[in-house]
C-alpha cells in the first residue's frame, strides 16, 4: 500500500486536490468493481493542511483536511495542487509547508506538484538542476524567480529524480494518472483510465505522449545526452549526435551511458520511441504508418517488429487491449 498525502492549501483550485485524490483512491478498486473482480486498493490517501482547519479554495469552496501536516507519520508521495497565481503569495501563505516538504523528501518521499503548486516546490531549492513544468502562462515568471530549475513548460508532465510536475490546472489528472502508472504499473493505470473515463497522460501541453524519464544517476554529461534524446527521439539522427552533445567519443559515450542507465544508447532510444508509440496507440486512431513516422521510424514493418520485441505484443494487439 502506497501512502500519499494530498495537501489542502488556501486558494487551492479544488479540482486539482480532489481530482487526484479520487484517482489515487480508486486505483485498483473501481475497475475491479465494474468488472466483477476483487478490489485491491493501491493507495492510502491522507489529506492535510498546515493547520488542520478547513481551507478556502478558489471558487469559493471550503474543503476540510483529515489532519495537519505535522501529524503525518508516514508518506511515500506528497501531492501539491494549484494554489493561486501570485508566486510571492503562494510561498508566503504556505511558508510552513516548505521545511515540511524538505524533511519528507530527505526521508525518501516523492514530491508531485501541479501548475502554481510547482512554485512552492521550487521555493525549497529542491528543483534546482532538475526538469520541471508548470502552466505556460507562469513559465516566464518562474524562470526569473527560480533560474536554476530546468523549466520545460511545453511538457504536460515531467519527472526528475523523485520530483513530478504537471502543467496547467487540468494536468492534475494527467499527473495523478502518471503517478498511478509509476507506482502501480501500466495495467493498473490503464484500468483506472478506463474506469474513470480519463485519457491516458499527455506529455506535451501541445499534446503528445508521456515518456518516463531517466534512471537516477550522477553522471551529468549522460543526463545532458538523455535530455537531448527525450527532446529529439521523434527525429532521425545518428547516435553520434547525443554523444557529441555529451562531449564524448562514441566509444566512451556508449560505455558511460550503459553504466549510468543500464541500457545502451540505442536500446534507450528504442524504449523512448516505443513508450511514445504506446500512448499514441492508446489515445487516437492514427494509422500505423502515421504512428511509426511520429516516433522516428519511416519503415513501418521495422517499427512493428521493434514494438513487439519490446512489449511482447503487436501494435494492433496493444491498441485493441489498451485503446481508450
Amino acid at each position: 500500500m502506497i501512502d500519499v498525502t494530498v495537501l489542502f492549501l488556501d486558494e487551492t483550485f479544488s479540482s486539482t486536490a480532489v481530482g487526484p485524490m479520487e484517482v489515487f483512491r480508486h486505483a485498483g478498486t473501481l475497475w475491479n468493481v465494474l468488472t466483477g473482480k476483487p478490489e485491491h486498493a493501491r493507495f492510502r490517501v491522507t489529506t492535510a493542511s498546515a493547520t488542520g482547519r478547513p481551507v478556502l479554495c478558489d471558487g469559493p469552496i471550503h474543503i476540510k483536511p483529515m489532519t495537519t501536516i505535522e501529524k503525518v507519520r508516514h508518506t511515500d508521495l506528497i501531492f501539491i495542487p494549484t494554489t493561486g497565481l501570485s508566486l510571492d503569495d503562494v510561498v508566503e501563505r504556505n511558508a510552513p509547508v516548505v521545511p515540511w516538504l524538505k524533511r519528507w523528501h530527505k526521508r525518501g518521499a516523492a514530491v508531485a506538484s501541479v501548475c502554481s503548486g510547482v512554485g512552492l516546490v521550487a521555493a525549497t531549492g529542491m528543483l534546482d538542476g532538475k526538469r520541471a513544468t508548470t502552466h505556460w502562462a507562469l513559465a516566464e515568471r518562474f524562470r526569473e524567480k527560480y533560474p536554476k530549475v530546468k523549466w520545460m513548460p511545453e511538457l504536460m508532465v515531467t519527472e526528475d529524480r523523485g520530483f513530478y510536475c504537471g502543467g496547467g490546472v487540468h494536468a492534475a489528472l494527467d499527473l495523478s494518472l502518471y503517478l498511478v502508472e509509476k507506482f502501480c504499473g501500466h495495467d493498473v493505470a490503464m484500468q483506472s483510465s478506463k474506469a474513470l473515463l480519463i485519457e491516458t497522460p499527455r506529455a506535451w501541453q501541445a499534446g503528445f505522449a508521456v515518456i518516463p524519464l531517466k534512471t537516477e544517476h550522477n553522471d551529468g554529461a549522460i543526463s545532458v545526452a538523455q535530455d537531448w534524446l527525450h527532446e529529439n527521439f521523434h527525429r532521425t539522427f545518428p547516435l553520434e549526435a547525443p554523444a557529441h552533445r555529451a562531449g564524448m567519443s562514441m566509444r566512451n559515450f556508449v560505455r558511460r551511458f550503459k553504466q549510468a542507465t543500464g541500457d545502451s544508447p540505442l536500446i534507450y532510444l528504442q524504449k523512448l520511441r516505443v513508450a511514445a508509440a504506446k500512448r499514441l496507440l492508446e489515445n487516437n486512431h492514427r494509422t500505423m504508418q502515421e504512428i511509426s513516422d511520429a516516433v522516428g521510424y519511416q519503415d513501418v514493418a521495422f517499427f512493428r517488429a521493434l514494438f513487439q520485441r519490446h512489449t511482447g505484443v503487436s501494435p494492433s494487439a496493444y491498441r485493441d487491449k489498451f485503446g481508450v
